[in-house]
C-alpha cells in the first residue's frame, strides 16, 4: 500500500520532479552544444562579450520554458534560433555597425600570418551580407548544419534556404574580387 502524502505535498514533489528534469535536460544539452553556439553567436555579432550574453539569454529562455516546449527532441532548434534572433536583436541595439572580429589566439605567428588577413578579408565581406544571407552561410559553413537544419534555425522553407544561399555565395564572392 502507498503512503499517504498531505494535499500540497504530492504537488510538490511533482513540480520538484519537474524542475530537476529541466535542469538536467537543459544543463546536457549547455555540456554538449554552448561552445558551437557560442561560435555562430560571436560571429554573428563580432564580440565575445555580446555572444556570450546572447548564448546564456537562449539556454535561459529554454530553461524557463522547459515545461512548454511540445517536441523537447528539438531542444536544439528552439535554442540555435533563440541565438540567431538575439544575435539579430544585438546588432539592432548597436548604434555603430560591425568593426572587428574576435581572433583567437592562433598556434604559432607564421600561422597568423598565413590566414589571417584572408580570414579578416572573408569576415568583413561576410559582414557586409543581408543579415538572412550571413546566417544561412554561417549555419551551414560554420555550424556544418543541412538544409533542413539551416530552415529549422532560420524558420524558413528548405527551398529559402537553397536560394539564400546561392545569392550569399554570389554576393561574396563579387565582394572579395573586388577587394582583390
Amino acid at each position: 500500500m502507498s503512503a499517504q502524502h498531505p494535499p500540497g505535498e504530492a504537488a510538490e514533489a511533482t513540480a520538484d520532479e519537474k524542475a530537476g528534469d529541466a535542469t538536467s535536460m537543459v544543463t546536457e544539452l549547455y555540456r554538449g552544444h554552448a561552445l558551437g553556439l557560442m561560435r555562430l553567436a560571436l560571429v554573428m555579432v563580432g564580440d565575445r562579450g555580446t555572444a556570450e550574453d546572447v548564448v546564456q539569454e537562449a539556454f535561459a529562455g529554454l530553461y524557463r520554458r522547459w515545461s512548454r516546449l511540445r517536441d523537447r527532441e528539438r531542444a536544439l532548434v528552439y535554442v540555435r534560433s533563440a541565438v540567431l534572433n538575439g544575435s539579430r536583436t544585438a546588432l539592432r541595439r548597436r548604434r555603430r555597425p560591425f568593426r572587428a572580429f574576435h581572433q583567437p589566439p592562433e598556434w604559432s605567428a607564421e600561422a597568423a600570418a598565413m590566414v589571417g588577413e584572408d580570414r579578416r578579408e572573408v569576415l568583413r565581406a561576410l559582414h557586409r551580407l543581408p543579415a538572412r544571407q550571413r546566417e544561412a552561410l554561417v549555419l551551414r559553413y560554420f555550424c556544418d548544419l543541412s538544409e533542413e537544419e539551416i530552415a529549422g534555425a532560420m524558420r524558413v522553407s528548405r527551398g529559402t534556404v537553397k536560394s539564400t544561399m546561392s545569392r550569399a555565395i554570389a554576393a561574396l564572392g563579387r565582394m572579395l574580387e573586388e577587394e582583390q
